[in-house]
């Protein structure tokens, strides 16, 4: 694998902690600035919100300035928003410094994909993306437990100081290893947002969003699923959590892995298809544990498995626009999170079975199955260029 795709996985990895680590914490947090639990969940709320926003918008505000600046820009402002949350004495102090690196860990995971797509050669782009995804992955699964344990042992303050020291580290690596990469054609604002007229393209950004939608569906009520379906104690459901963790963590090298060998429509198509079947059997598996356990790490793999085919897609289908596309579909991918917490629980709600939100979750990557084969099944438009400009590889000094 290049060195240089491995550096910017390890930033996103940094740059990604940051979003669900106060998760499992919001007690210690809303307890030390003396707000309650559910004001204290805003920070989770108003961190995906940005993101989702700040990705496209800020790629198109900074398209003229050179992509190892802007990386090295970012990531020294997502360290000042750790550091300010480090010392933040109140709740607005700490929702600005949210807002800041919501903004700055946006711009930084979608600079490392398109950096990522261009020095990659053709032939394992989709694999490298992969380890791009890989990254982002497990910095969702694993900052949760990491945020719980360094809270126990230093405070919860330390969490953040411990992300502002990461991502030193990842200046330092970028600053000496990633050689300028620059601009490449650069589009005005207006038409990379006319971008999303390719109605191609849309349907795959929506196949994204309706896939981690389902997915959150039933992942967002994950503890009282098992707690209801196996009568898990929380030893277990640790357990549980670890396995699908490890899972998940590997499931973005296998769909980059996956999209090299098939082809990334294939391989799209494959994964969609096989995530909906297992979300919809992962009741039934409840009749034996270690018959849960498989398709419970199934489900975890493809649960990230999709985005390094699905942004090889989106390069080949679009190239000219590519980073304004790789962009929206990082902000679809928050949008699906956010919208399947809030259909798993309105489901919930309404049916008091917590068994219910996996036929729910499996019923809408129906939906994102459906909106990938319509995706697939329509012509690239006429005036798309043959060329790919945004393309350019860039080798080893």
């Amino acid at each position: 694998m290049d060195f240089r795709v491995l550096i910017l996985a390890v930033s996103t990895i940094t740059v990604g902690l940051v979003e669900l680590v106060v998760g499992g914490i919001l007690p210690v947090i809303a307890d030390d600035l003396g707000i309650s639990i559910g004001t204290a969940g805003q920070l989770i709320t108003i961190f995906a919100l940005v993101y989702a926003i700040a990705g496209p918008v800020l790629l198109s505000l900074t398209a003229k300035i050179e992509r190892k600046k802007l990386y090295l820009i970012t990531l020294s402002v997502f360290f000042a928003g750790n550091v300010m949350t480090y010392f933040s004495p109140t709740f607005t102090m700490m929702m600005i410094a949210r807002i800041i690196t919501a903004m700055s860990a946006a711009l930084v995971i979608v600079l490392s994909l398109t950096i990522t797509a261009r020095i990659a050669k053709p032939e394992v782009r989709a694999k490298s993306l992969g380890y791009i995804y890989m990254g982002i992955s497990s910095s969702l699964v694993l900052g949760v437990p990491l945020g719980i344990l360094i809270t126990n042992a230093f405070g919860w303050r330390t969490v953040f100081l411990g992300i502002a020291i990461l991502s030193v580290g990842s200046i330092m690596l970028i600053s000496t290893y990633l050689e300028k990469i620059p601009t490449g054609e650069v589009q005005p604002l207006s038409e990379q947002i006319r971008a999303l007229a390719n109605k191609k393209i849309v349907f795959a950004h929506l196949a994204t969003m309706f896939m981690l939608a389902g997915h959150y569906t039933v992942y967002a009520y994950f503890t009282p699923f098992l707690e209801t379906t196996l009568q898990l104690n929380q030893y277990w459901i640790s357990i549980c959590y670890f396995l699908f963790g490890l899972a998940a963590v590997s499931g973005g090298a296998f769909g980059g892995g996956l999209a090299s060998r098939l082809g990334s429509k294939k391989s799209i198509l494959f994964i969609l298809g096989t995530f909906a079947i297992s979300l919809f059997v992962l009741p039934y598996s409840t009749v034996s544990f270690p018959v849960f356990i498989v398709i419970m790490m199934i489900w975890g793999a493809l649960s990230w498995a999709l985005a390094p085919p699905q942004q090889d897609y989106i390069i080949q289908t679009d190239p000219v626009a590519s980073d304004i596309h790789q962009s929206f579909n990082n902000s679809a991918l928050q949008i699906g999170i956010a919208l399947g917490s809030a259909i798993g629980g309105i489901v919930l709600g309404h049916t008091d079975s917590v068994v219910s939100t996996a036929t729910a979750g499996s019923g809408i990557v129906v939906i994102a199955f459906l909106c990938a084969v319509v995706s697939l099944s329509m012509a690239v438009p006429a005036k798309q260029p043959q060329h790919k400009p945004n393309q350019v590889r860039y080798e080893e000094r």
